[in-house]
């Protein structure tokens, strides 16, 4: 099969890899589509240290059940559409045992600790296939993922109706977030430093958008959410709040990245600063969420390439040129 492999930080290649077969309680799925996420830029940049390499990236995806390996116990069938939580959760660690598998100790996820779905075909557990609704296509599918990320995320900070939000980044999980503060009774403002993606945050709920949060007419929120993972925009956000609010890392950094807080601020305001990692018992929600229309996906997927194009996908996203790009592996993909 195709796949599309990080050999080592910044060297990418598409070529024939060996198909995978399913150990126990696996299922092989046909990739139906896989979105770039921005820690897909940080894997293949080498920044995001329990990846290992080679690898096959992409963790937000959906496809078709074509092969079940032993022991398959969750009524999964070949066939079956499914979109995948990509979590590798340990289970008998102290975080897993907590109820927090998140923080496993021994975490791990598909696309970012073992290979992903940049490929033809990748291998996963049953137990993380949720079935598709026939209604939903694969590329709203691969969107469950983030919808399930930012659905943690929104239980984290912990939202009250009427509270004012400040969105900083309206990419993919800026809008969805967007979307699901909205729904909670938010007030929504979202900034972003590329102007063209600010109608699309009307258009989704947003109260307010500007290109900074010095343009905005209020600025002193309640919450404050980063998706970028820049630390000169968790830095604006911080300075956005009201006293008594929260600040959300919800975007990933460089892992040796810096921020400067005032922690007399902290202190004397009580400003909470929380994050949010990835997905816990969210997806199922999120997958619901998505089905029912309450988060719209369809509006978000601005870019679908082929395997070959994913190097030149990795670019638009790295230059914020989409809002969110997807591949699909097979002979589609090329449209």
């Amino acid at each position: 099969m195709r796949a599309a492999v990080i050999d080592a930080p910044g060297v990418i290649s598409v070529r024939d890899v060996p198909a995978p077969k399913p150990g126990p309680g696996q299922v092989v799925v046909q990739v139906g589509a896989c979105g770039i996420c921005g820690t897909d830029l940080h894997i293949a940049a080498g920044e995001f240290p329990p990846s290992p390499y080679p690898l096959i990236p992409g963790h937000e995806f959906a496809g078709t059940v074509v092969e079940l390996g032993p022991d398959v116990t969750t009524g999964i069938a070949v066939g079956d559409r499914v979109a995948v939580d990509p979590s590798l959760f340990c289970g008998h660690c102290r975080q897993c045992r907590r109820g927090r598998g998140n923080l496993c100790e021994n975490w791990g996820a598909t696309g970012d600790t073992v290979d992903g779905a940049f490929a033809e075909l990748v291998a996963v557990p049953a137990s993380t296939c949720y079935r598709l609704p026939d209604k939903l296509s694969f590329a709203q599918g691969a969107l469950v993922e983030p919808v399930s990320c930012a659905v943690h995320g929104v239980r984290r900070l912990g939202v009250e109706a009427g509270e004012r939000i400040l969105v900083v980044g309206a990419g993919t999980m800026g809008l969805i977030m967007t979307q699901l503060l909205t729904a909670a009774g938010a007030r929504v403002s979202v900034v972003d430093l590329a102007e063209g993606k600010l109608p699309l945050a009307m258009e989704l709920g947003a109260a307010e958008v500007a290109t900074s949060v010095h343009d905005l007419p209020h600025r002193a929120f309640d919450g404050a959410v980063d998706v970028t993972g820049a630390p000169a925009a968790i830095e604006a956000a911080f300075g956005a709040l009201d006293r008594g609010g929260r600040l959300q890392i919800f975007g990933v950094a460089a892992e040796d990245a810096r921020i400067a807080l005032s922690p007399f601020r902290i202190y004397n305001d009580e400003i909470t600063v929380v994050g949010s990692m990835a997905v816990l018992h969210s997806f199922g929600d999120a997958l619901d969420l998505v089905a029912s229309g309450q988060v719209r996906t369809e509006p978000l997927v601005s870019h679908t390439v082929g395997l070959d194009g994913f190097e030149d996908a990795l670019d638009l996203v790295r230059g914020g040129k989409t809002i969110k790009a997807q591949v699909v592996p097979g002979p589609d993909g090329a449209r």
